[in-house]
């Protein structure tokens, strides 16, 4: 959520519902984080929110509102007016494609120690990287930016390994959400997708 008067912030915050075609309730962000902001989170002022839906091509919505009211109780909230407009886009290029492939997450300075391997599945792919989940309870899990190596189970018996790299990682609901790159010059990638046979538009 961003807000330009009296000076430009960007803070982090929580859908907690809405009623169509009139008002969204965000969380209260974190008064340690909010820190000497609380003079931008008062009624009237004018907010650009944005937030990401993952999925196929991964999409970005954005909206201009106004903080109608400020709650207290039970909790603090926030209630910004319903906008009138909602404005998207895609983010990736490639199309990703759904699956549930087992496989796991090697360091690339330690790839036979298990100490530094990461189980979980494949949860979308593409020809340029993939959506990798594993469980945690932990929720300041988070996976470094860094070189890695994929191992992707095919079958009971065959599998994978695909060079890439750590973009981005989240913690949601006991699951950790880690974004990877693949080496565009790797040419197991297009193998791996013929053999699931998804039509990648590769030549």
């Amino acid at each position: 959520m961003q807000i330009n008067h009296p000076v430009k912030v960007r803070l982090k915050t929580q859908l907690i519902g809405y009623d169509l075609g009139k008002y969204i309730i965000l969380k209260y962000p974190d008064a340690k984080r909010v820190g000497n902001y609380q003079d931008v989170l008062i009624e009237g002022n004018v907010v650009i929110a944005r937030y990401l839906i993952e999925g196929q091509q991964g999409q970005c919505f954005a909206f201009k509102s106004t903080i109608r009211n400020i709650t207290k109780y039970p909790e603090k909230f926030l209630i910004l007016s319903y906008p009138s407009q909602i404005e998207n886009r895609e983010l990736r290029m490639h199309q990703r494609h759904i699956t549930h492939l087992p496989a796991l997450i090697m360091l690339t300075n330690n790839d036979e120690d298990s100490a530094g391997q990461i189980k979980g599945i494949i949860a979308d792919i593409s020809t340029q990287g993939c959506g990798f989940v594993f469980r945690s309870n932990n929720p300041k899990v988070k996976v470094k930016q860094r070189d890695v190596n994929i191992k992707i189970q095919t079958s009971s018996n065959n599998s994978v390994v695909i060079p890439g790299a750590v973009c981005n990682s989240r913690y949601e609901d006991g699951k950790v959400s880690v974004g990877i790159k693949f080496d565009e010059s790797d040419k197991q990638v297009k193998d791996l997708l013929e053999h699931l046979f998804i039509e990648a538009g590769l030549e």
